[in-house]
């Protein structure tokens, strides 16, 4: 008898069965299984009948696919757009790994399972009226062939300053286009030792004033709570302290991304668990 971690888990066309997902004999390459959520749905009647009543309600097209999106956790980043069926859509809520439907190949394929970057599942949400899917998780490396994090990085805007697009413009929203900008002056720094430096410049160039900012931007963000000043004052002060602080991380070499997955992970454990992980971290 085959080891149970040899098998390939595949998705069955119909709730009806006793089972949502039965094991098959062959293997697919390099397909990473998490073993603990198919075995929920196996063992969870309940489970499977919500699964198939979800599954049920999707507005799938005339070929029985919806669009699948994509979507960083973390960062909010539109990774890629495919499309699933039901099949695709099964087998990314058992494995954890973003599964899409090959129209051109007429198969199912999950993401990285060749490059082995991942997207890695946290939840799965369907739009109002059930027609779209976006999956949102944690890529393991860039998303798109071409090496680019996400499969979007040609400005379309750009064609109206530039004859062509640069094609290489990643979406960022506004707090990523600032570490983005941050970023960029400090890889300007060993170039620029003879110009005037720019407010960041002169933070990167210099620990204590850093430092001093910071403290300075938090203190004035606390008085505008402890002296009952207008919200707007207090969404500048911040603003103010964000910045300083992404300077710092900047400067350290910290990105955005890995303080808000640290939240992340806050969120999905109590204050006493998350307080006992750092200290045996520490050990």
């Amino acid at each position: 008898m085959a080891h149970p971690h040899s098998y390939c888990f595949r998705p069955i066309k119909s709730a009806a069965h006793c089972n949502l997902l039965y094991p098959s004999s062959r293997q697919i390459p390099r397909r990473r299984i998490v073993l603990s959520s198919i075995n929920k749905l196996n063992q969870d009647p309940n489970l499977q009948t919500k699964v198939g009543s979800l599954l049920d309600s999707i507005k799938w097209d005339d070929k029985g696919l919806a669009v699948a999106i994509a979507q960083n956790v973390d960062t909010g980043a539109v990774l890629m757009q495919g499309f699933a069926n039901r099949d695709a859509l099964l087998q990314t809520l058992s494995s954890r790994k973003a599964t899409f439907w090959s129209r051109s190949r007429s198969t199912l394929w999950t993401k990285g399972e060749t490059s082995m970057n991942f997207i890695n599942i946290c939840d799965v949400f369907l739009d109002c009226d059930r027609d779209s899917i976006i999956y949102l998780g944690k890529p393991d490396g860039p998303t798109c062939h071409t090496g680019s994090e996400t499969c979007y990085y040609t400005s379309v805007c750009d064609v109206y300053k530039n004859e062509q697009m640069e094609g290489n413009k990643l979406a960022l929203t506004s707090l990523y286009s600032l570490e983005s900008t941050i970023y960029q002056r400090k890889d300007e720094l060993p170039r620029s030792s003879n110009e005037k430096p720019s407010w960041t410049k002169r933070l990167l160039l210099d620990d204590k004033l850093l430092c001093s900012k910071i403290r300075e931007e938090a203190d004035e963000l606390c008085r505008t709570l402890e002296e009952n000043e207008e919200k707007g004052r207090t969404a500048s002060e911040a603003a103010d302290l964000v910045y300083h602080a992404m300077v710092l991380l900047a400067n350290r070499g910290v990105k955005m991304e890995e303080v808000l997955q640290v939240l992340r992970l806050r969120f999905s454990q109590s204050g006493i668990e998350e307080k006992i992980s750092r200290q045996s971290k520490g050990t």
